[in-house]
């Protein structure tokens, strides 16, 4: 009997074995777990026919009707075993696509991204499913039943309506001796469930506030007791902080030096944590848990493009909760925990816990898993695999690639030539200012890339079409046969509807993948990577940039600077504020307009830019190069004042938005730029903080920090601040806070010297004061010598 299994996929493997190459899916249902299994499978790759390939054992060959991107007539390879192929690869053998693994290759040309429908045999284990060689379908196929897609419309238009799997999260943190190998407690809190303590000590089991404090005798007894409720839980996906390069890796290690399973997956298989990277690089370590995908809460944050000044779970909780640790960050942490493991093991066990109920909350609050959810339906990569922007385009574009004929290069790791110019920034014209209009281009590059046709495909086809679009660096692109402008078109579509949806994670993974074509393009990590093809959509921003600044002022205003994908337009004093948010909405469809008629005529190109009236800075800053007269660029401030609200400043690049300043000198010159913005005081304010500055009462707010790059010993010739802090700590971390003290720098946590306080007048105030303070016709120096010689 045939059954149809709904799934979201969860993780995904491929292993050479006896019998030959063997794939293996998880997914999670809405009921147990579907493990998918495709035992002698085959690896594929394609050589050109003219080739000689070396014949091995375990490979056959065979004639296909596809091409090259060059158009040649080319073979597929057919492998039993990963390895063998690999080999095959390593002879320097002719061969295309080589380097796609089967498990993606597999998913890929079915059209299965995340989502998928399977076909098949069920066999029923007690806690999971197993179909083997079941047939997949993608889920969105039969939902919104779609036909086989387009390759012009490899984005399927879909993707908006992807179904949100209700997935079980838990997240884990360990408690160790320090940096020794010594488990003291294990904590785990399902998201919205289950929360338990897993302590070695002899101590009875404790009903604590909200979860179950278990003590075992031994580290083994509490990983047994730890792994048998993970099994009983059963999550779909497991989180913390530093999950995998800290607590998975030392819990496997644990269970190594233990002779134990590290029981922490779904089925038979065993989980493992190991080193990845390659022979060249060292990369990040790798959880492999079978049926649980991975995520790690710093990943998570950085993926979805949020910042913040220091990624660890305190000061991350503290920004986006309102509350922190239980055990307080200037504390001696380490000598703390063992303090508790002695004494108050129950008050250990609520701190334990505490930061997996963190990571849950911050999740929980940022949709991270939502938007993990969505990037993976939209690329097809694993649920836990945040990074990998050209897998992605590979996931997209290869099995559209194939459908119009073509098969793709391997990626060339040894790939150079003519670097493409990156985007566009306009000299600044420094100064302060009145009523600066924004407009800027929505998603610029693929809106290039949609109007110009700028594809691999249409590159390679382009001496088929007379009537080619031109690009640069010689590049000319078919108007009819391309790819990647019809899945930007789907993409957007699908972004608009996700909007229009209210559903943030799905628009944010839209934009981030959209916008992250022109970088894959760029790179010689892409197979595909030409520099004609990034040069026509970098160079031609830079033409659409100037001539957009050329088209306003032909209107009569002022550019004042220019960004990439933006233009800022000053309309002036004395205009009032719906006059001045009036110029803008005209002038950006002016601007539109401008380039409909442009490119119709120029290249009988329908255009796709679309520019939008941003923002009005009521009051904007643009300042200079630091001791220089000319105009920075990527440096300003403003003040956006809307009806009924809160004024709100605005900075970018300045030092009160660099970690590498003090706190003192950020909350000092945003308050200065507020302060000449609204028209209020400014020197008394400066005089009263110098004044506080001498007198101690910041001291607190003088604290630099700044990442170790290098091992302490790299530095010898020139030895800066924060290496001469850290020198004077036993245990320095990968982050140093430290001080200017009369005897130079110290670390902040054991400062033995009095800090010099004119050190932070005159390298971290003045500066950060005179940038704005020379359009006031004065400086830092200035007001604060002046009131000092009234004494």
């Amino acid at each position: 009997m045939s059954d149809s299994i709904d799934g979201f996929l969860l993780t995904r493997q491929f292993r050479d074995t006896r019998e030959g190459l063997e794939l293996g899916f998880w997914a999670a249902t809405d009921g147990l777990p579907l493990w998918l299994r495709y035992p002698q499978q085959e690896a594929v790759c394609f050589t050109p026919r003219t080739a000689n390939v070396p014949a091995r054992a375990g490979i056959r060959r065979k004639p296909l009707e596809l091409l090259s991107m060059e158009g040649e007539p080319v073979d597929a390879l057919y492998a039993r075993t990963w390895r063998s192929l690999s080999e095959l690869s390593s002879t320097g053998a002719s061969l295309l696509e080589s380097d796609v693994k089967p498990h993606d290759r597999f998913l890929m040309e079915r059209y299965v991204r995340a989502g998928v429908t399977a076909y098949g045999e069920v066999i029923e284990h007690e806690s999971y499913l197993e179909m083997i060689n079941p047939r997949l379908k993608p889920w969105q196929q039969q939902e919104c039943q779609q036909q086989e897609p387009d390759p012009q419309d490899s984005g399927r238009g879909d993707h908006a309506q992807e179904r949100r799997p209700q997935l079980i999260r838990l997240a884990l943190d360990i408690e160790t001796r320090g940096s020794s190998r010594e488990l003291y407690s294990i904590a785990g809190a399902v998201a919205g469930g289950d929360a338990r303590v897993f302590m070695v000590g002899t101590d009875a089991d404790q009903v604590r506030d909200g979860y179950l404090l278990h003590f075992g005798h031994d580290e083994r007894t509490i990983l047994d007791a730890f792994f048998a409720w993970v099994a009983e839980v059963d999550p779909d996906v497991l989180t913390g902080w530093s999950v995998v390069g800290f607590d998975l890796a030392f819990l496997d290690n644990k269970c190594k030096s233990l002779g134990m399973r590290f029981a922490m997956g779904r089925g038979p298989e065993l989980a493992s944590v190991f080193q990845g990277g390659n022979q060249r690089h060292t990369g990040p370590r790798i959880a492999r848990i079978p049926g649980r995908a991975v995520l790690d809460g710093i990943d998570l944050l950085k993926a979805a493009f949020y910042s913040f000044e220091s990624f660890s779970l305190e000061n991350v909780a503290r920004e986006f909760l309102g509350v922190g640790k239980l055990i307080a960050p200037k504390a001696d942490k380490v000598g703390e925990i063992n303090r508790l493991f002695r004494e108050d093991k129950p008050q250990l066990a609520d701190y334990n816990l505490r930061d997996c109920t963190l990571v849950n909350e911050i999740l929980d609050k940022a949709d991270l898993v939502s938007f993990a959810v969505a990037r993976a339906s939209l690329t097809g990569l694993a649920l836990d695999r945040l990074a990998g922007a050209t897998a992605a385009f590979d996931n997209l574009y290869l099995p559209a690639l194939h459908r119009a004929g073509r098969v793709a290069p391997n990626v060339n790791t040894d790939a150079a030539g003519v670097a493409s110019p990156g985007g566009y920034v306009m000299d600044s014209l420094p100064g302060l200012y009145k009523n600066v209009l924004v407009l800027d281009f929505k998603s610029l590059y693929p809106s290039i890339i949609r109007t110009f046709f700028v594809d691999p495909l249409a590159l390679a086809v382009s001496d088929e079409d007379t009537r080619s679009v031109p690009g640069f660096i010689e590049a000319r692109f078919h108007r009819e046969r391309h790819i990647l402008p019809g899945l930007i078109t789907s993409l957007w579509a699908a972004r608009d509807a996700a909007k229009a949806a209210r559903n943030a994670p799905l628009s944010t993974a839209i934009k981030i993948i959209m916008n992250s074509f022109y970088g894959v393009l760029g790179t010689t990590a892409c197979r595909f990577h030409d520099a004609r093809l990034a040069s026509s959509i970098t160079r031609r921003g830079h033409e659409i940039i100037t001539g957009t600044r050329d088209w306003v002022e032909a209107q009569g205003y002022r550019v004042i600077y220019g960004d990439t994908d933006s233009v800022f337009v000053l309309v002036g004093d004395g205009v009032p504020d719906n006059e001045a948010d009036s110029v803008g909405q005209k002038l950006a469809q002016g601007i539109d307009e401008h380039w409909q008629r442009d490119l119709r005529e120029r290249f009988e190109l329908r255009s796709h830019l679309e520019v939008e009236f941003e923002t009005r800075y009521a009051r904007f800053f643009m300042p200079t190069v630091r001791g220089m007269p000319t105009g920075s660029k990527k440096r300003y401030a403003g003040l956006v004042q809307e009806p009924g609200k809160e004024a709100q400043l605005v900075v970018k690049g300045l030092e009160a938005v660099r970690t590498d300043w003090t706190p003192l000198a950020r909350e000092f010159q945003r308050e200065l730029l507020r302060r000449v913005f609204l028209d209020l005081p400014v020197e008394s304010y400066v005089i009263d903080t110098r004044d506080a500055v001498l007198s101690g009462e910041y001291d607190d707010k003088l604290v630099y920090r700044k990442r170790l790059r290098r091992g302490l010993g790299d530095y010898q010739r020139n030895v800066p601040p924060h290496v001469q802090a850290a020198r004077k700590l036993a245990r320095p971390g990968n982050t140093i806070r430290y001080v200017i003290t009369v005897n130079g720098p110290e670390p902040a946590e054991a400062q033995e010297s009095a800090i010099d306080h004119e050190h932070y007048l005159e390298r971290q105030l003045a500066p950060a004061a005179d940038g704005v303070l020379q359009f006031l016709g004065t400086s830092f120096s200035a007001m604060t010598d002046a009131q000092l010689g009234l004494f």
